[in-house]
Order: C-alpha cells, then sequence, then structure tokens
C-alpha cells in the first residue's frame, strides 16, 4: 500500500513529496537504506549551498526514480531503455515558480532547461527523483559565455582518488602561478574537481582551449596526468578531461547526490582538508548536512573573484606554435575546426596495415 504523499517546507513554499518512503538507496554496511523523503530533506539541508551551485544556472537532471537498485542504468540517451536518464528539457508539470534558460547544443537546435532561482526547485527535483545537478557553466542573462572553469581530474588505469588529490596540489601551484583562483570538491567517486570562477568574456570553445593548455602544462611539469581523449593511451595517469569545459558538457554540481551506494556527495572542500580525507565517500547524505550546520558553504567565496583567463589562452597559442595543435571533441559534436580524425589510435594502425 503506497504511502501518503506528505508536504516540505522550501524556502517558504509548500513541495508535495508523492512516495515519501520510496527506498532510492538501500542500506550498506556503512550506512542506512534512503527514501525519497530524505534525499528531498538533504537537499533542503544544505540550501544555501546546493543554491550557490544552481541558481541562475541552466541545469540537466539525472533522475533515478526508481531508486539506486541492482539492474538499474542509466540511459546513454542513444535510442536505449532505461529506468534512469538525463532530463535536459523541462518536464510536463512543472511547477509555476520554476524558472528556465534557453540553451543551444552543439547541433544548432535550441531548449528550455531547468533555470533554478530558489531552493523549492531542486527539492521538487528530487521529489521527481533528481540525485544529481548538473548545471552549464554559465549563468542565463549570458548562456554563450561561461563563467566557470572546470579542470575535472579523472583517475585512470591504477590510478585513484588520492592520485587525483596529488595532481589537485599541483593544479593549485599552477593556479597561483597564473593568478587565478581554485575551489576544490570530490567528485562523489573517484575523481576531483576544481572550479575557477572567471569572467565573462570568453565563448565555450575559448574556455575549452584554456582547459587544454592547463592540462598540457601538468603534463609538461611531470605530475602524473595526460590529456590523451583515448583510453588506450592514457596509461596509469590522471585524465584531465579537457572536454567538460565544452557545450553541452557537464559535471555534477557541488552538494550533488551521486548514484553510488551509500548516497555520496561531491562535496566542497578546502585546499587544507583535501589532502586529509581518506575516503571521499564519507562524505554522504547523512554526514554532509551536519558537516554544512557546523562549516556552512566552505566555498561561499567562490564568487568573490572572477579571473582573467588571457594568461591561459596565450598559453594555448604558444602550444599550438609549438606543434600541439587541436584535441578530440566528444563523440557526438559535428566536425570542429583544427579537430584531428575521431579514429581510436589502434583502429588507425589497423588500417594502415590492412591497406599496406
Amino acid at each position: 500500500m503506497a504511502t501518503p504523499a506528505v508536504e516540505v517546507d522550501a524556502g517558504g513554499r509548500a513541495v508535495r513529496v508523492s512516495s515519501p518512503d520510496r527506498v532510492i538507496y538501500e542500506a550498506t554496511e556503512r550506512t542506512p537504506e534512503v527514501t525519497k523523503l530524505m534525499v528531498v530533506e538533504y537537499y533542503l539541508s544544505v540550501a544555501d549551498g546546493i543554491m550557490r551551485a544552481l541558481r541562475e544556472r541552466p541545469t540537466a537532471l539525472e533522475r533515478w526514480p526508481k531508486g539506486v537498485h541492482e539492474g538499474i542504468v542509466l540511459s546513454t540517451g542513444y535510442g536505449d531503455k532505461a529506468d534512469a536518464f538525463y532530463q535536459k528539457r523541462v518536464p510536463k508539470g512543472a511547477p509555476d515558480y520554476l524558472e528556465t534558460a534557453t540553451i543551444t547544443f552543439p547541433s544548432g537546435r535550441t531548449a528550455d532547461e531547468i533555470c533554478p532561482t530558489e531552493v523549492a526547485v531542486p527539492a521538487w527535483a528530487a521529489q521527481m527523483g533528481t540525485l544529481t545537478f548538473h548545471p552549464w557553466p554559465v549563468r542565463r542573462e549570458r548562456p554563450d559565455h561561461p563563467d566557470e572553469l572546470r579542470i575535472d581530474l579523472d583517475p585512470h588505469g591504477s590510478t585513484d582518488f588520492h592520485d587525483a588529490v596529488r595532481v589537485a596540489g599541483a593544479a593549485r601551484q599552477l593556479l597561483e602561478d597564473l593568478g587565478m583562483v581554485g575551489f576544490p570538491k570530490t567528485s562523489g567517486n573517484r575523481g576531483v574537481h576544481l572550479y575557477v570562477r572567471i569572467e565573462p568574456r570568453w565563448e565555450f570553445v575559448d574556455v575549452r582551449h584554456a582547459a587544454i593548455a592547463f592540462g598540457r602544462e601538468l603534463e609538461r611539469r611531470g605530475v602524473g596526468v595526460t590529456t590523451n581523449w583515448w583510453k588506450e593511451e592514457r596509461g596509469d595517469n590522471i585524465f584531465i578531461d579537457y572536454n567538460q569545459n565544452a557545450r553541452d558538457r557537464t559535471i555534477a554540481s557541488a552538494y550533488s547526490l551521486r548514484p553510488k551506494p551509500g548516497a555520496p556527495v561531491s562535496t566542497p572542500m578546502t585546499w587544507d582538508e583535501l589532502p586529509e580525507v581518506r575516503d571521499p565517500s564519507d562524505f554522504n547524505l547523512f554526514t554532509v548536512p551536519e558537516r554544512f550546520a557546523e562549516r556552512g558553504d566552505v566555498h561561499a567565496a567562490i564568487d568573490d573573484v572572477a579571473c582573467d583567463l588571457t594568461s591561459l589562452l596565450e598559453l594555448y597559442d604558444e602550444q599550438v606554435a609549438g606543434g600541439l595543435g587541436e584535441l578530440p571533441y566528444p563523440p557526438d559534436y559535428p566536425k570542429m575546426p583544427g579537430e584531428p580524425p575521431r579514429v581510436q589510435p589502434s583502429r588507425k594502425v589497423a588500417a594502415h596495415w590492412e591497406d599496406a
């Protein structure tokens, strides 16, 4: 028998939560089960933080309406059927207080995407099964000019979270050398994300080039990173996923839950405490609200500085002049100017020998 719906107070608005006792995360050895109501209440408990991450940003929703259980997979968006999926357009039945932003996809098509302006919006989205929020690095008044550079440190091969933390330290030094300010957070899985607020003067192509330049400079410094797009070429290195700065590519927001056992959270960190983290899953739906109540949002100052990308773009130009060109875009992108062939290196070699 279905549990009756309940209402929660979300910043002065009543948000209805249906099936509040539905299990979204099953219990683990370390954490009890998590219900839909608990997910909604979690986002309300970190209201200031989640809104700092989402406010005025076009935002895609990663929805797991049936919960995170064995056998449930996330749709790739290429015609497959799955119980979990990304919602890029405003769903039917959205409340009248929900505001939108018009964004343009790489194909040139446009869409109206959710644009949170108050905490009732993430609360409503959580009621709709959203676990993870994926905001664009833009504000809706300038949807083609990012105000954020995102450095995604993604473990590959034998590397792990602790390697990502080590590389984050090197990235911090590079940012300081460039006169830039970064804010780190756990990804909620094995990686680390660094956010740099920037002046909204540049287009997506420029910001992506800045990310490439940043990654290549870390490679040059020999800290165990790679910018190789093809997995077979990455080795045991931390991959700098420069394409997270391409149009319509997003990263899980600060304070977002992740669809992993134990309800881990992508948690903002200070630079001093990041090296002390032993297990990023320690930061989850049960522990982050207490941390937030005690310390508030440790990224509260993230909007105080907007950095200049000029030095990174000049570095990119130097790298190109030295023989390093454009790098591959994601596979669903149209062919971009100067882009090398999107052919996996091993397939390119195989094709060469077949033609020989």
